[in-house]
C-alpha cells in the first residue's frame, strides 16, 4: 500500500506542478492575466506540500525520482493540452526516467 500511496502522490503533484507553471504561461505569456499566474502558484505552493506527503523522508530522493515522474508527466501534458506529438525518442527518454523513478524510490535497500 506505501508504493500506490507514493505513486497516487507522484501523480497528484505532477498535476499541480504541470498545470501550476502552464497556468502561470498562460497568465504571462498568453496575456490571460493576472488571476490565471495567481491560481498558478496557489498550484505551485500546493505542489510543494504534497510533495511533503512522500512515505520516504529523504528529501533528495524524493525530489530526484519526481525529476523522472515530471519528465513524462511533461510530455502527456503537452499531448493532451498542446497537441504535442512525441517521438520516439521523447518516448524512450519518458520510459528511463520513469526507470529510473522505480529504482529510486523503490528499489530494495539494506538496513
Amino acid at each position: 500500500m506505501t508504493v500506490m500511496k507514493s505513486i497516487l502522490l507522484f501523480g497528484v503533484a505532477t498535476l499541480l506542478e504541470i498545470g501550476g507553471a502552464w497556468l502561470v504561461w498562460q497568465g504571462i505569456r498568453e496575456h490571460r492575466g493576472w488571476l490565471w499566474v495567481g491560481a498558478g502558484a496557489v498550484a505551485l505552493g500546493l505542489y510543494g506540500i504534497v510533495a511533503t506527503l512522500q512515505p520516504d523522508a529523504n528529501f533528495g530522493r524524493i525530489l530526484a525520482a519526481y525529476g523522472g515522474v515530471f519528465i513524462a508527466g511533461s510530455l502527456l501534458w503537452a499531448v493532451f493540452l498542446d497537441g504535442f506529438r512525441p517521438d520516439r525518442w521523447d518516448i524512450a527518454g519518458a520510459i528511463v526516467a520513469l526507470a529510473g523513478v522505480g529504482l529510486i524510490m523503490y528499489g530494495p535497500r539494506g538496513a
